[in-house]
């Protein structure tokens, strides 16, 4: 019998109060006032992944890092990939090239001082890197990064270059990297998100199964999947002044997330970007 495909799990650790839907209510000088939910949050993903021998890359922002080292060190104890999700949770498309440069830099010396392992991965918030941003690409690999995964191949309001490839590819403007984009699958030549977040908690979970079986099946390829801790979360405090749009897409399904990750942990075989793709990040 053929062996199952192994398809890639990541986290993107941030906690719900630095979300990019609740960046314009909750101010970022405020975020120490908020009760940080992600050290317990993270333990139960830690336990989960656990149970169903999951392996996966954890993106985190140095901000938590800094707050909860004991929560990086539990990650890389327990056999987990540690990227970056950059310092401050700011979307590279609002900053300068300085910036971001300072940004990730701080951010990889904060993981690598606290993990004592080197980190190799990157993701920009809100997938923030796109066709008028790409010079980001070069400043991830001259501060010593391998690969990112921040350029989402679809249509967005806020974000997406829906031209870029599907799969894993090293950037014209940047070959030394390796871009290892969000799943998505090829309908009828539209590119449809199946890469996890909001959309997987607001569709059926057979459909997000559905979608991540045809990568696997027609394309021959791993899926990139991705969740935040905040979502499995549905105690949090609510934001009660956010645009009814955005609590709508942060707050949906929270209750039924857990399950459906339970789910999808045992219908497919799960392991880290940087173990998954070693062949391309390699070549």
């Amino acid at each position: 019998m053929t062996r199952p495909m192994t398809n890639v799990m990541s986290v993107d650790v941030e906690d719900y109060f630095q979300v990019g839907a609740f960046e314009h209510t909750i101010a970022r000088s405020d975020w120490d006032r908020w009760p940080c939910r992600v050290e317990a949050n993270i333990t139960r993903i830690l336990e989960l992944f656990s149970r169903h021998r999951v392996q996966a890359t954890f993106f985190t922002l140095g901000w938590i890092a800094e707050r909860y080292p004991h929560v990086i060190r539990n990650i890389v104890a327990a056999g987990h990939e540690l990227a970056s999700h950059g310092y401050g949770h700011q979307r590279v498309s609002h900053l300068s090239e300085s910036e971001f440069r300072e940004d990730v830099t701080r951010a990889k010396g904060v993981l690598e001082d606290i993990a004592g392992t080197a980190v190799k991965g990157y993701r920009a918030p809100s997938f923030s890197i796109g066709v008028n941003n790409l010079w980001a690409l070069d400043i991830l690999q001259a501060t010593g990064h391998r690969y990112s995964s921040s350029i989402y191949p679809i249509a967005h309001e806020h974000y997406g270059m829906p031209d870029a490839p599907r799969f894993p590819y090293r950037p014209q403007t940047c070959p030394a990297l390796v871009e290892i984009p969000p799943t998505t699958v090829d309908w009828h030549g539209r590119n449809l998100p199946a890469a996890g977040g909001g959309y997987f908690r607001l569709m059926p979970y057979p459909l997000s199964r559905w979608l991540i079986g045809q990568v696997n099946r027609a394309d021959q390829r791993p899926a990139m999947f991705y969740f935040h801790p905040w979502e499995i979360d549905p105690e949090q405090p609510r934001i009660p002044n956010a645009p009814l749009k955005s609590r709508f897409r942060h707050y949906v399904n929270l209750n039924r997330m857990e399950a459906k990750l339970d789910r999808l942990c045992q219908d497919f075989r799960w392991g880290r970007a940087d173990q998954v793709y070693a062949t391309e990040l390699n070549a």
